[in-house]
């Protein structure tokens, strides 16, 4: 179960971040952080930002990359639609 679940989270990375609320673009998810033990989706990460994603005062990680916790996901599709609310 754990590897099935790894392999789909695997298909996020290169997909377009969108907001549920405005339909604005994020960025592009390049990179996800999970708990290795458990598989469980941290934070989406994302590259190729926008100047949307800029003003959003979104947690960085150590590289300056902006972070979207996972809990903010609300689908995927061709799409990973995120709720604004839900990340600040």
């Amino acid at each position: 179960m754990e590897d099935k679940e790894r392999i789909k989270s695997k298909k996020l990375i290169g997909k377009i971040l969108i907001s549920e609320e405005s339909g604005k673009k994020f960025g592009v998810i390049g990179d996800i952080d999970y708990v290795a033990e458990s598989g469980e989706l941290i934070n989406l990460v994302l590259v190729e930002t926008t100047p949307h994603s800029s003003g959003l005062n979104l947690q960085q990680d150590e590289k300056g990359r902006f972070l979207v916790p996972f809990s903010a996901v609300k689908s995927v599709g061709d799409f990973v639609i995120v709720s604004e609310k839900d990340i600040m």
